[in-house]
């Protein structure tokens, strides 16, 4: 009697699906750098690939989503950094603030990304929602909800209201920041930088909207 063939190791399988979704990223990744996001196609990255079309859609059904794949890459192989970095006993402002003006220049670097991968991010987070689980997240959320617990701890900030609510409730102002910046056009003034619209969300995000005693009216 034959014995049962070998059940194929899950592990395994894992890895070979994300070095599959990574080398499928990082081959579109080229492609956008050096024709133009906007002028590369599916077919192209499939077969730069050496992969089937329908391999490429089976993983990835559009283009923006290869390219949240390979930015939410970025981020996780710089987060463990980050969370040293962000662990020194520093006010919970000025945390906030070091990681948003490296996440500024980032964001500067990408700039003709930007518009499809956040037009992406809310469309996944949306799509998320309805099915109650975490896909198309980008990391984001968890630096963020350590920031929060952190601020929580030492006092700077309420309790009363869920880290997680808080950190969903930052991510939300870090993203309109960054669609308010990339929507500026920068005629007549000059348009603020994206540092600068990070700065005016952690002004508003510890401080609120309300104004100020002294304040000019």
């Amino acid at each position: 009697m034959n014995s049962p063939a070998p059940t194929p190791d899950p592990g395994r399988r894992e890895r070979k699906r994300q070095q599959t979704l990574d080398h499928l990223a990082a081959t579109a990744f080229a492609l956008f750098e050096a024709e133009g996001y906007e002028a590369v196609t599916m077919e192209q990255i499939a077969a730069a690939a050496d992969l089937a079309k329908g391999t490429l859609y089976n993983h990835f059904p559009v283009k923006e989503a290869l390219l949240a794949h390979r930015f939410h890459g970025e981020l996780a192989q710089a987060l463990d950094g980050l969370m040293v970095r962000l662990a020194e006993p520093e006010p919970f402002a000025r945390r906030l603030s070091q990681w948003l003006r490296t996440s500024a220049e980032w964001c500067e670097r990408r700039r003709s990304y930007m518009w499809p991968y956040v037009r992406y991010r809310f469309l996944a987070s949306e799509a998320a929602a309805r099915r109650r689980d975490g896909d198309g997240r980008s990391g984001l959320e968890r630096l963020f909800r350590l920031l929060i617990l952190a601020g929580q701890a030492s006092g700077e900030l309420r309790r009363d209201l869920p880290a997680g609510q808080l950190a969903d409730l930052l991510q939300h102002l870090y993203l309109g920041a960054l669609m308010r910046w990339l929507a500026t056009p920068g005629e007549g003034a000059p348009a603020p930088t994206l540092e600068e619209e990070f700065a005016a969300i952690v002004e508003l995000f510890v401080h609120g909207a309300a104004a100020r005693a002294g304040a000019a009216p």
